[in-house]
């Protein structure tokens, strides 16, 4: 059983099957008269009839989900999930809406597959899509990482091929395609090196600088203790991979448990697949799920890790042109606009991590770890004015900080798209329609992503040099 909040796909109203709702929703009855009634005395009652089935209708409270009928007293408010979908995606952020995109979008016909999207946030005041910093680059040390990347980049540099409306205005996401600049201390010149390579091999367009290079393209840095700089450039590119088929599985989830907001109450929707794309919460989710013993192990070991972020203002910092900066010392940043606002933050050490159990932010981590480190590679930043500031989550897999992407290795139903540690946004594009083409397809077909399924058993971890 997998519980989660709120269906976000909204119900129809309906009555009853084979016809339209009487007042209330309850079945058409015939009228028992004693005697027959003219056709005119008809004519006359059905205005009033109308009228009078309109108030009822409009005054008594219908249920959704195309049930018809009276909601139960003690229901709580607001659309309920349908009884059955053919797939429902737990967790209704760029994860899981890009997987129900691809899913909408590879379907064999229209409106044959029936997608439920539920997420238990529908503000999104604590989700992490809308509280990142919203970098995408394709500077990876892993092939498939570099691969999601170009990818991603191909689909938002034409979302409105994609998302477009005829006769609405044109989709802008505000993408601001400046790049990502890393910078590498001596001891690790060569692996930086080295990943420029692959990535150029990948096609991608990233520039290796000495310090003096990197002095003369951004004056404002200060090039001490830095070897070497990799300067990459937003480019797009689709590959074409070969097929490949799931493995058979154990076992089969036959309905989701849907927890209905304000209530102790929990609707069950029978489902023949789900995708757990539930961020940070994804590990959580399945311990919840109440799996026998079995099933459970190895655990899925994806936990919420917070993450500050950080904006200040600096007139005489870094033009137009800034990067996002990631510094030796692992600090970051990047331009907001072109106001002199900047965003940045840093993950602290592993034996600091802050408590994931509410999204207050430490002030103290900028003044004291954060700051400092700015103002040495940018002296500008010297006399920055902070302006704010917020907290979200990654969702960090503790095995290797890498996406898991594909089935569960026991559950055959389940599919799994979490664990980016921060490259969730600029990876969904190409996560969702991975998972997508596994759905309807049964094998990849546009990026060979299969090392990044399920890899906990054989304890061999992918590296990634790229995590900020």
């Amino acid at each position: 059983m997998l519980r989660w909040g709120r269906a976000l796909r909204p119900p129809k109203r309906g009555g009853t099957p084979g016809g339209s709702p009487a007042p209330g929703g309850a079945p058409d009855r015939p009228l028992r008269t004693a005697a027959p009634l003219s056709s005119d005395i008809f004519r006359e009652l059905r205005p009033g009839l109308s009228r009078l089935g309109q108030i009822l209708k409009d005054q008594l409270p219908v249920s959704g989900g195309g049930w018809g009928g009276w909601t139960p007293p003690g229901t709580p408010p607001g659309p309920r999930p349908p009884e059955e979908a053919d797939v429902v995606v737990v967790g209704g952020g760029v994860v899981g809406w890009s997987v129900a995109y691809w899913l909408k979008a590879l379907e064999g016909r229209r409106h044959g597959m029936r997608v439920l999207v539920v997420e238990r946030d529908p503000t999104y005041s604590r989700a992490s899509t809308v509280l990142s910093v919203g970098g995408i680059r394709q500077q990876f040390s892993l092939l498939e990482n570099i691969r999601m990347s170009r990818f991603s980049a191909s689909f938002l540099r034409n979302i409105n091929e994609h998302l477009g409306v005829p006769n609405e205005p044109p989709i802008d996401i505000q993408f601001q395609p400046s790049g990502y600049l890393f910078l590498a201390p001596p001891q690790s010149a060569a692996r930086l090196e080295a990943t420029v390579q692959l990535q150029r091999e990948e096609g991608v367009q990233v520039a290796l600088l000495s310090p003096t290079q990197l002095k003369a393209k951004f004056p404002w840095i200060d090039t001490e203790d830095v070897a070497v700089a990799s300067y990459g450039f937003v480019t797009s590119a689709e590959d074409t991979m070969p097929p490949w088929a799931p493995a058979p599985m154990t076992a089969r989830i036959k309905y989701v448990h849907i927890h209905m907001p304000d209530s102790l109450e929990y609707q069950p929707v029978a489902c023949a697949i789900v995708v757990n794309a539930a961020g940070a919460w994804a590990g959580e989710l399945l311990e919840a799920a109440g799996l026998p013993g079995g099933l459970a192990q190895p655990p899925l070991p994806i936990q919420p890790r917070k993450r500050y972020v950080f904006s200040w203002h600096c007139p005489d910092g870094p033009g137009f042109s800034c990067p996002l900066l990631v510094d030796t010392t692992g600090a970051y940043f990047r331009r907001d606009g072109i106001a002199g606002n900047y965003l940045g933050g840093m993950s602290p050490p592993e034996e600091e991590e802050p408590d994931p159990g509410d999204l207050s932010v430490d002030h103290d981590f900028f003044q004291e770890r954060v700051w400092p480190r700015l103002a040495r590679r940018v002296p500008a930043f010297a006399s920055l004015r902070p302006r704010g500031s917020w907290a979200g989550y990654y969702d960090h897999n503790a095995f290797d900080r890498n996406g898991v992407l594909g089935p569960h290795p026991k559950l055959e139903n389940l599919f799994l798209a979490a664990g980016f540690s921060g490259h969730g946004l600029q990876h969904a594009p190409a996560a969702g329609r991975a998972v997508a083409e596994l759905v309807v397809k049964g094998r990849y077909e546009s990026l060979d992503l299969r090392r990044l399924g399920w890899r906990f058993a054989e304890g061999e971890p992918l590296e990634e040099d790229g995590v900020v």
